[in-house]
């Protein structure tokens, strides 16, 4: 099966998106941007690829009399093993390069024991695993490096305590390790972890047990079959880094506007709002950019600027917008400078304001700083369409859908749940076009 990719290489993520020879998604991954730029470009389009897999497992599956009527059931709880074995996976690597760190050339007599303390923390882990994948585990991130970090540095301090280590030595010895572990990728094949995971989620389904053969016979069979990538398009923030020669790179520019116009072909005015820049594009009928203003200088009123707002709250970056939409009062934001962030948070709330009412407040200024690039871009025509992270985010939607109706009136506004792939999209157009033409 032939694929065409596209690689949307941010600040915080990098995204990617699969399309079949007929422009429809295949499948969509996500990953954090590192330090190494070939690793997060190579892990999300591998991402991308198994969501594909799963693309087609729903289809080689629908209607299948075994599962009666549960395919989204078992299809969900398969995502959620797979995820599970990928992160076993992942310990393992770095519980061994924790251990090669934890040296005595560092630590001197107190190696031994640090040795112990680290292997009693992963033997803990490991057996927490399985609960950090259930149907209703809450975490603040899906990411390796913040799934395993948090619960690291939980168990890691307890253990360190009952053990009389300092606990600098344990956390020392995984900040070493981390980043080597995050910037490798794996060397087992997907369709082993993904076997895995078909045995454990059967397992799971009681019923099942004698149905195994007739499941894994039409997941190995996509497994089998070959998606081809036929061409691969580059974009975003760290694009003058990705693996691609140069006439696979595109401006982020175009690419945004391109996916936006796939997503609603009637789009006029796209607002993306990403970790580290805010761009306002205006596109004609075909998705072709007419003009556009970005800020790509600063942080400010950025996903990134969220992201230190929810550091300084101790909350996760998701949690931003719920709590703002809690806000019972205006409060009116001045600034919204990141490196005064966290001091700025921290005088509101020693002024007594509530911190719902400083995140709504902060929410509404990020807006109105996006309000003015869309106002030099030629601002806001209808059909308006709002992409990037901060799309996902509840209290900014809502300010801007106030502001929009001040300023412009009623207009038709676009928001999708996979905005965050907007780029990635008009990569991935931009690929099969290449190919097409």
């Amino acid at each position: 099966m032939r694929c065409f990719i596209g690689i949307d290489l941010g600040s915080t993520t990098t995204k990617a998106v699969v399309l079949d020879e007929d422009q429809q998604v295949l499948g969509r991954g996500i990953t954090n941007s590192r330090s190494n730029y070939d690793v997060a470009a190579e892990v999300a389009k591998q991402e991308a690829l198994v969501n594909a897999r799963f693309h087609l497992f729903r289809q080689s599956l629908d209607g299948s009399e075994v599962l009666n009527g549960r395919l989204d059931a078992f299809l969900d709880q398969l995502s959620r093993d797979f995820r599970l074995e990928q992160f076993l996976e992942q310990l393992v690597d770095l519980q061994r390069t924790c251990g090669e760190n934890a040296s005595e050339d560092r630590f001197g007599e107190q190696t031994g024991a640090l040795r112990e303390a680290l292997a009693e923390v992963f033997r803990r882990l490991t057996d927490e695993a399985p609960e950090q994948f259930t149907a209703d585990a809450k975490r603040k991130s899906d990411f390796f490096r913040d799934i395993a970090g948090s619960r690291y540095l939980a168990v890691g301090e307890e253990v360190a305590g009952d053990a009389g280590l300092p606990f600098d030595h344990v956390l020392n010895v995984y900040d070493r390790s981390i980043i080597d572990v995050e910037n490798r990728i794996s060397t087992e094949s997907v369709s082993s972890k993904l076997m895995r995971a078909l045995d454990r989620t059967i397992a799971g389904f009681a019923d099942l047990a004698d149905a195994s053969d007739a499941l894994r016979a039409p997941v190995q069979g996509v497994l089998d079959t070959a998606l081809e990538e036929s061409y691969v398009v580059g974009t975003g923030y760290g694009r003058a880094r990705l693996p691609f020669s140069k006439e696979h790179i595109r401006s982020e520019i175009l690419c945004h506007g391109l996916g936006a116009h796939m997503m609603y072909p009637e789009t006029a005015t796209v607002l993306d709002i990403g970790g580290q820049d805010t761009k306002a594009i205006q596109v004609d009928p075909v998705g072709i950019v007419e003009n556009f203003q970005m800020n790509d200088r600063c942080a400010a009123g950025c996903g990134r600027y969220l992201g230190y707002i929810a550091d300084e709250m101790n909350v996760g970056l998701h949690e931003l917008g719920p709590l703002a939409l809690k806000s019972t009062r205006n409060v009116r934001i001045n600034s919204t400078c990141t490196v005064f962030a966290g001091a700025e948070l921290r005088d509101r709330l020693s002024l007594g304001e509530a911190r719902e009412d400083i995140l709504a407040g902060l929410h509404r200024a990020i807006i109105l700083r996006a309000m003015s690039i869309l106002s030099r871009s030629g601002g806001i025509r209808d059909q308006f369409t709002f992409t990037g992270g901060v799309a996902n985010n509840g209290a900014a939607v809502k300010a801007l859908k106030q502001l929009i109706v001040e300023n412009y009136g009623d207009l038709t506004i676009n928001i999708d749940p996979d905005s965050i792939y907007t780029g990635a999209l008009g990569a991935a157009t931009f690929a099969r076009r290449a190919v097409e033409h």
